[in-house]
């Protein structure tokens, strides 16, 4: 086997002697000897593709544990696994970008409605157990300013979900909107919860819930998520989904994140403009795993109110054979009570689903 001098080996990939010695010291790259008294480091070629890889991966700002991962994984492994972290890092960025931009807002007085204008929401829950799980393990609650859907799973799936909704409660019996802002109270309470399903757990990591909550103050939506449930909104016959699935791949059951016994949950949390007319839906994944969004489009543009939309919902889901258990809540926004001293329309979320 001939070996490459690091200076060698360096010219080759391209990478300079600095960066394999780091690569070295942080495991992703170790040399194929060393020499006992000088310390020197020697490569093959047959490391050249993994060098280059390791660069790759280190300039797309994947973390250590996820280059170590991708690189012990077969070529269409380790496809699968990039296209799957950057489709979190691109989530992600847009869930920041979005708050980037209702601060900018916010800081600069820019014209917008007026924070008086007051819509009203008018909403309908349902949760089904379906038609194969033995037991329901979602837990639903539509109040006066908060909307929540939790998807328990593992042997205390019900629990949970009932825990980390308990949790999130106090926010629509307080008096006055929270103090601390929309965002700021949504995370506080999603902490909230995911330590009353640590408590409730004892640490245990194979039962947890989702949580999917939006809370309202009028004028203004807040959104928190986590897991595989959904948020969608429904706007002048358009579909948008507000929320991704953390799942490690598109169709798989495993969780990216979700609270758990022996993790600190981290939501996705955005702010939205609702407009009169909007129809919010939130939704377990029994839904959406057994109806498609273009049916889901359709059901909620029939023209039935809260409550018939959502027996739609399910029904659909139970006519699909219902494998999971199907929750569904939703709402529309009316209003306003008075005009805005602002006519700023608030964007779209972005492309519709359908």
């Amino acid at each position: 086997m001939e070996l490459l001098t690091i200076g060698a080996f360096a010219r080759l990939s391209r990478l300079s002697p600095k960066a394999l010695r780091l690569y070295d010291e942080l495991e992703l790259l170790r040399p194929a000897r060393v020499d006992p008294d000088t310390g020197y480091r020697y490569y093959t070629a047959s490391q050249l593709g993994r060098a280059r890889l390791v660069a790759w991966l280190r300039r797309l700002g994947m973390p250590l544990a996820g280059i170590r991962a991708v690189c012990a994984l077969p070529p269409a492994g380790a496809a699968r696994e990039i296209g799957a972290y950057w489709a979190r890092v691109e989530a992600e960025t847009a869930v920041r970008r979005d708050l980037a931009a209702f601060l900018v807002a916010e800081l600069t007085g820019e014209p917008g409605r007026d924070p008086m204008t007051m819509l009203e929401l008018r909403h309908s829950a349902h949760t089904d157990r379906g038609l194969v799980r033995p037991a329901n393990q979602d837990t639903v609650y539509a109040g006066r300013r908060l909307l929540a859907v939790a998807d328990g799973f593992g042997p205390a799936g019900r629990s949970a979900s009932g825990a980390a909704v308990a949790a999130l409660r106090f926010l629509d019996e307080a008096a006055e909107p929270p103090a601390d802002g929309l965002l700021g109270a949504l995370e506080d309470a999603v902490r909230r919860a995911g330590e009353a399903v640590r408590d409730l757990t004892g640490g245990a990591h194979d039962a947890g819930t989702t949580l999917t909550a939006l809370l309202w103050t009028g004028s203004r939506l807040a959104l928190a998520h986590i897991g595989d449930s959904r948020a969608y909104l429904l706007r002048a016959g358009e579909l948008y989904r507000f929320t991704r699935d953390h799942r490690v791949e598109p169709r798989s059951l495993l969780l990216l994140k979700a609270l758990t016994g022996d993790a600190d949950p981290v939501p996705d949390l955005r702010l939205h403009e609702p407009l009169p007319g909007d129809r919010y839906l939130l939704c377990s994944d029994g839904l959406t795993e057994a109806v498609p969004d273009a049916r889901i489009a359709e059901l909620l543009s029939g023209g039935a109110g809260a409550e018939g939309t959502v027996r739609a919902l399910v029904d659909a889901a139970l006519a699909a054979g219902a494998p999971d258990n199907v929750t569904c809540v939703v709402a529309d926004v009316t209003g306003p009570v008075r005009a805005p001293a602002a006519a700023g329309r608030p964007a779209t979320p972005g492309e519709p689903v359908v």
